[in-house]
């Protein structure tokens, strides 16, 4: 009896203390009758608009602050350190904000990755990518509304890449910022680390927020920093001249790839999901 009492202890102590939520449907078409998918997407607009009026307000301001035709200090604004922390506050702001709503992803490239990682559906995913693209239209307009002195002269905050580097350059420094924003997202939200820090889930946005934060720090002088689609598309779109479509498709392409390598090193590597599917495989065989 005591050595029942013994192993049925043991077994308790080595059950896992957490529990995965089963993957989301690739395909899920009753979540269009649900007004819980609208609700996200309008968090996710109203949320995305947001922080591209905030962070291109503050990277226009910052241009005209230290113009040398308008100022004789050329530290004079919030230089690149201050931009880095607009961009990494305002998501650290806003994922705390809409993160029990819609997940806080405000870039399409974060839903991606969460898609690939089954996460969300197809129809969720689209739906946000929509919502974040359009907030993010609407965002730079006031932008443009604010600043129209100086909105054009500094580029519209639009994403280029600089003089100096070339497009291979730019689309690496996409890929890997946005794969340690994606990483990061992963590691934050997993319900392994959730269950066994119950801390983890109120501090969630602060390591995603840093992220954008030090990302933005070593990408700015290549890219301007993209590592969010809707960001690079929004500023675009609003400031509409050639050389703002130029590289476009680097602030798409790299955002994309850095999430997919992303979600497949947590979901496949780190929780070892690949591991699991070949011995469930076999035990079925």
């Amino acid at each position: 009896m005591g050595k029942d009492v013994e192993a049925a202890e043991q077994g308790q102590f080595q059950a896992k203390d957490y529990q995965d939520p089963p993957p989301a449907p690739f395909i899920d078409p009753d979540e269009l009758t649900k007004w819980s998918l609208y609700r996200a997407a309008i968090a996710e607009f109203i949320a995305t608009l947001l922080f591209l009026y905030v962070t291109v307000l503050t990277v226009i301001g910052y241009s005209h602050q230290s113009d040398p035709n308008f100022s004789k200090d050329p530290c004079n604004g919030v230089g690149i350190l201050g931009i880095a922390w607009a961009f990494g506050g305002m998501i650290f702001i806003l994922v705390y904000c809409t993160a029990g709503i819609s997940g806080g992803h405000i870039n399409p490239a974060v839903t991606f990755g969460l898609f690939l990682a089954r996460k969300v559906s197809l129809v969720r995913a689209v739906l946000y990518m929509v919502a974040q693209c359009a907030g993010a239209i609407c965002g730079c307009g006031l932008v443009k509304a604010f600043q129209s002195a100086y909105y054009v002269r500094y580029n519209g905050g639009a994403n280029m890449l600089s003089d100096g580097y070339n497009k291979g350059t730019g689309l690496g420094a996409e890929i890997i910022g946005t794969f340690v924003l994606v990483y990061t997202v992963f590691s934050a939200t997993d319900p392994k680390r959730n269950a066994r820090d119950s801390h983890v889930p109120v501090l969630a946005p602060l390591p995603i927020g840093f992220a954008v934060f030090m990302v933005h720090l070593a990408t700015i002088p290549i890219t301007g920093t993209g590592i969010n689609p809707a960001r690079s598309f929004g500023a675009a779109v609003i400031f509409n001249h050639e050389k703002a479509w130029d590289d476009q498709w680097i602030f798409w392409v790299g955002p994309f790839i850095g999430a997919a390598i992303a979600a497949i090193y947590h979901q496949y590597v780190l929780r070892a999901g690949a591991i699991k599917a070949l011995g469930s495989f076999r035990s079925n065989a």
